[in-house]
């Protein structure tokens, strides 16, 4: 595992980490800041099950195989029991974000919203080499969430692939998912040393995910703008035109966080 940096003479500082665009590393007179803590699924009504691909995983490599790529700990998961994991590039940055349900001994299902089945089934493939485990794909009933799913979902701060999370893009920190959807303790995984990096440093993402207001007509990719100053991007509107999610600059506190990450 990566080496844990050492308490600095002063209390605080920051720096551009070189190793990703504009994080800073906020370096604090102890190890690390608090990891976020929050509860392991958000509220189900957030999610729409006909509009998840589902991509199956299933051989007697299975388990191992997926539990070095993925950044959650899939050990211990027992048959028909599920968790949120995250699937990252090496690069570290977000390829996916899925629910994977243990269906069987050597059998594991991942769903994702409707559309990125085959790019999580892709990346699943990737580092598939003398595995003894087939992949396949099956197609969401529907390419979108209803209206009142996605309500929830905003309501819930809950991220969605192709609006909060962009693949090969967006990195873990920003997403609000790291508390439940990654394991610090698993061992080596593709993507691991970012991850790792900017929570053994302390480090502060230069986004985080909210819950904002929504001014009437308002559409993802409108700025948020605060005093006369842009902090940040809408990334969903809610269907009921009330709220919205917004990815907001570093030191703006603006609307409110998930709710599983605030709730007991």
């Amino acid at each position: 595992m990566h080496e844990r940096e050492q308490a600095f003479d002063r209390p605080l500082r920051e720096d551009l980490d070189p190793a990703v665009t504009d994080v800073v590393v906020v370096r604090h007179d102890v190890r690390s800041v608090p990891r976020q803590t929050g509860s392991v699924i958000p509220d189900p009504a957030a999610v729409d099950e006909s509009a998840r691909d589902h991509v199956i995983v299933e051989g007697p490599d299975a388990l191992t195989y997926l539990h070095s790529q993925v950044a959650q700990d899939l050990r211990d998961l027992a048959v028909d029991e599920s968790t949120w994991t995250l699937v990252l590039e090496p690069s570290g940055k977000v390829e996916s974000l899925a629910r994977v349900t243990r269906s069987g001994d050597d059998r594991f299902v991942f769903d994702i919203d409707a559309g990125f089945g085959e790019a999580l089934a892709a990346r699943l493939s990737r580092f598939k080499i003398r595995v003894q485990a087939e992949i396949s794909v099956v197609a969401a009933a529907s390419p979108s969430p209803s209206d009142d799913h996605e309500v929830a979902r905003i309501e819930a701060g809950w991220p969605r692939m192709g609006f909060e999370i962009m693949p090969g893009e967006t990195i873990p920190a920003v997403t609000g998912v790291v508390s439940v959807a990654v394991n610090f303790t698993k061992g080596c995984y593709p993507g691991q040393e970012l991850v790792e990096r900017m929570d053994s440093r302390g480090a502060d993402a230069p986004k985080q995910l909210r819950i904002v207001d929504a001014v009437k007509g308002a559409v993802p990719g409108d700025p948020v703008i605060v005093d006369g100053t842009e902090v940040g991007a809408i990334t969903s509107v809610s269907p009921a035109g009330d709220l919205a999610l917004a990815m907001i600059k570093r030191g703006h506190d603006v609307g409110r966080p998930p709710v599983h990450l605030t709730s007991a």
